[in-house]
């Protein structure tokens, strides 16, 4: 019977999302890889239980997470109902919907037909009466604004969510959701997005501002930037490697070759900061005062524990900040 480490909240961060009064952990759990139905399920309750250990509460799904899509959140589930009931009040577990579940034209997207769906499946898999947040995984072009946060808004009246967020919304999508669900008092805390020191796009179309101005809060995900800052491409492209198999939509043999000279700089940085690459790329998101949460993934419990040593060494000094932005600056563009 797996019982939590009584330690497990003595070195973990906790960050309020936006101006909301919930907390999450500085770091948390993503399960877009390695907790499908092709992956092993003792590993993946081992990650788990590793994650909660190490005081991870955020736990981030999605209803189209696999391989097969829903797999991750019936497995998420198995581990629920086994392990983790006792806990429940002390994590934060997630979903979304947006993305392709099912066949014909209410499988994907934000109707309202849709997202009501796509809840209460997930919840079926989750075993769960609820989620702690929601999230519209992608505005659709096709559905008024007013119509996904009216759906969105009715989970929370139902009780099927306690907090709302949105991901992968421009900035100016942002900022009309976020005018509705003011209006509909909808408890609106989080945007999720990727970012990373490799892909600052929230820096550069506004996003990043408009999130601190509005006072809400930022999860980001891929903060390695599908394994490139870390030091698995420094010597070449491993045959196992998402870049060779190119199994990743973010990944392909030729990102390796134009940031590999990047890549190698960096990870001299991070060696003079006494880290490893991939801990400082997740030290700089975590320097950023708007982000609330960095999600990692994980294959094995030790790779997560490589990744939370970035708590040892979260400051940056100018200089330091200045090199990054030299160097980044300078990388050859794909």
């Amino acid at each position: 019977m797996y019982l939590a480490d009584e330690h497990r909240y003595d070195a973990m961060q906790y960050r309020r999302s936006g101006n909301s009064g919930l907390k999450l952990s500085a770091i948390g759990l993503g399960f877009w890889h390695n907790f499908g139905s092709v992956d092993p399920f003792d590993n993946q309750r081992a990650i788990v239980h590793t994650a909660f250990d190490a005081g991870i509460t955020y736990f981030d799904l999605a209803n189209n997470y696999g391989p097969e899509p829903g797999s991750a959140e019936t497995n998420f589930g198995r581990i629920m109902t086994r392990d983790m009931r006792p806990y429940r009040d002390e994590m934060v577990i997630t979903s979304k919907a947006g993305y392709l579940m099912w066949p014909g034209p209410y499988g994907e997207w934000g109707s309202r037909k849709n997202i009501i769906a796509s809840a209460n499946q997930s919840l079926k898999r989750l075993q769960l009466d609820y989620v702690d947040i929601f999230y519209s995984h992608r505005p659709d072009p096709n559905t008024p604004l007013e119509e996904t946060a009216l759906a969105l808004d009715q989970l929370v009246r139902q009780g099927k969510a306690l907090y709302i967020g949105i991901s992968n919304y421009d900035p100016q999508q942002t900022k009309a959701i976020k005018a509705i669900f003011d209006d509909l008092h909808t408890p609106y805390i989080v945007h999720q997005i990727r970012y990373s020191l490799f892909d600052r796009h929230i820096d550069r179309n506004g996003l990043l501002r408009t999130l601190a101005d509005e006072q809400t809060g930022l999860v980001t995900f891929s903060p390695l930037a599908q394994g490139l800052l870390t030091d698995r491409y420094l010597n070449g492209i491993p045959a196992d490697s998402r870049a060779h198999k190119s199994t990743s939509p973010f990944l392909h043999e030729d990102n390796v070759e134009h940031t590999l000279s990047t890549v190698k700089a960096l990870n001299e940085l991070a060696q003079q900061r006494g880290q490893s690459l991939a801990q400082m790329a997740i030290a700089w998101l975590l320097h950023q005062p708007v982000v609330s949460c960095v999600l990692v993934g994980a294959s094995r419990p030790s790779q997560l524990q490589d990744n939370l040593k970035a708590f040892a060494n979260t400051d940056f000094s100018t200089d330091e900040i200045n090199q990054i932005n030299a160097l980044l600056a300078k990388m050859p563009q794909a």
